[in-house]
């Protein structure tokens, strides 16, 4: 996933942020051809800046 707005070279020195920021960004712009880890989805799902039908639909799936 390229991203052209966001030092990720830098933002990857932290792995909390950085792996909120990466679930963010593929949930809102497409995930490609990568997929979503559940067991991380699940733990960060509240602090996901998300739109809350987005979020409403990822708790339907996991069933949080």
């Amino acid at each position: 996933m390229k991203n052209w707005s966001v030092d990720t070279n830098f933002l990857s020195k932290f792995p909390r942020k950085y792996a909120i920021w990466r679930l963010e960004q593929l949930i809102n712009y497409g995930l490609g051809k990568n997929k979503l880890n559940k067991v991380k989805l699940k733990n960060n799902l509240s602090k996901l800046n998300i739109d809350p039908q987005k979020r409403k639909y990822l708790e339907f799936i996991l069933n949080v």
